[in-house]
């Protein structure tokens, strides 16, 4: 596997997809927005995941590389917290929250997928 830059990286392509889907969600939904810590928290949860996706693909080593991939997972799990404190809260319908939930939940597979293939045979870059 062969990448020259990280937005090749589907991993990443899908990371960037749930960010704006989160971004989506907080411009429906006033009362989310009113929360301002846990719509602040939200983003910097989704967005921390792309950002530490290509943060690592730029590192030196593919042991590097597993880091920030695993530092992504552990904000795709917060995320996916975070969005089960906005349906506790009722502050948007269970209906809007089935698609990035979904998303997020792909996000972090492959996230765990790819850290061990890289772990295993290395990517090049």
């Amino acid at each position: 596997m062969v990448y020259k830059r990280f937005e090749e990286l589907p991993v990443w392509q899908d990371a960037r997809r749930v960010v704006k889907d989160i971004y989506d969600l907080l411009s429906r939904n006033e009362k989310l927005r009113r929360d301002f810590s846990l719509s602040d928290q939200l983003k910097r949860a989704s967005y921390s995941i792309m950002l530490n996706i290509s943060e690592g693909f730029e590192r030196d080593t593919n042991k590097e590389f597993a880091y920030f991939l695993n530092v992504a997972k552990g904000s795709a799990g917060e995320v996916r917290s975070i969005l089960y404190i906005i349906e506790d809260n009722n502050h948007v319908p269970v209906s809007e929250l089935t698609q990035v939930r979904y998303e997020i939940e792909t996000v972090s597979t492959q996230l765990s997928n790819f850290r061990s293939f890289i772990l295993k045979r290395g990517v090049s870059k």
